[in-house]
């Protein structure tokens, strides 16, 4: 009698398993998933960077993203050739792309997105990373001074540039001896170095031109705060983000590159506007 319950239990213990392990086969491929957070449509991820700077910024970001299972993300080069260039040509790459897309733009790059998305209905949301959210007919230089704190102005030097038509543009390019205070505090210095001397300068017209289009007051919006920028002063990033009545979300100490250094937190808010459009 003991030898066949043990027998019994044993065939009671089998079947239980064959019958779980055919339910998980006859599952509904995704079902699984279905558990997790991600959107059930992922949308590609479009990253465009700022001035002073390349693609290269968001890699933190992207690391999370792909770790979190979001395959389709982009970070195109940003011209830096002023709005009426960079706008057309971000525009460009968002057409382009079939489905979803969550835009996202950290500093000059935010003042890109807001023309580039207008019209588009496959841009569900925008994000703006320590970035200017202008409105339609605002210059980024009038914002720039709105309120106290940016070391900007101070840090840049010119450099004469030969424009198409035969005219004289002007680049801007952050001063070695102010790149990390004005850009980067909270990075090492080994990386802010490197930094400075590969970085990308950006048309001094970015500052006086009009914005045409502002996306944000069809397309919703999330946020970061940097609250400790020291290019585009935090009290401005809150100003624009309530006028576009953006998610916020504030990242303590952070300097103007919260996307290197908290990629983890910036990432998550990224991924919330993709859940919450999805």
């Amino acid at each position: 009698m003991h030898v066949r319950r043990i027998i019994t239990r044993r065939r009671a213990l089998a079947s239980g398993v064959a019958v779980a392990a055919t339910a998980a086969l006859l599952a509904p491929a995704g079902s699984a998933a279905s558990a997790g957070s991600k959107p059930k449509a992922q949308p590609t991820f479009l990253l465009v960077h700022g001035g002073f700077a390349d693609a290269s910024g968001w890699n933190g970001v992207i690391t999370q993203l792909r770790k979190d299972g979001y395959k389709k993300i982009i970070a195109p080069a940003n011209p830096l050739r002023g709005l009426p260039a960079d706008a057309p040509y971000i525009a460009s790459v968002l057409k382009s792309i079939k489905g979803p897309i969550v835009l996202v733009g950290h500093s000059y790059g935010g003042a890109v997105i807001t023309n580039a998305a207008a019209g588009n209905t496959n841009v569900k949301a925008l994000v703006y990373v320590a970035a200017f959210a202008p409105d339609k007919g605002e210059q980024l230089g009038p914002l720039l001074g709105k309120f106290p704190g940016s070391l900007i102005g101070d840090s840049v030097q010119g450099v004469p540039y030969p424009l198409p038509d035969g005219k004289t543009g002007v680049d801007l390019y952050l001063r070695a001896d102010k790149f990390r205070a004005a850009f980067a505090a909270d990075l090492p210095k080994s990386t802010t170095d490197l930094m400075q001397i590969t970085q990308r300068p950006f048309a001094q017209s970015s500052l006086t031109d009009v914005t045409t289009a502002a996306a944000w007051h069809t397309i919703p919006s999330w946020a970061v705060v940097a609250t400790e920028d020291k290019a585009i002063p935090p009290a401005l990033e809150r100003w624009l983000y309530k006028r576009a009545h953006s998610h916020v979300i504030e990242v303590k100490g952070a300097s103007h590159v919260p996307m290197m250094s908290h990629p983890y937190v910036t990432a998550r808010q990224i991924e919330a506007a993709a859940k919450a459009t999805s």
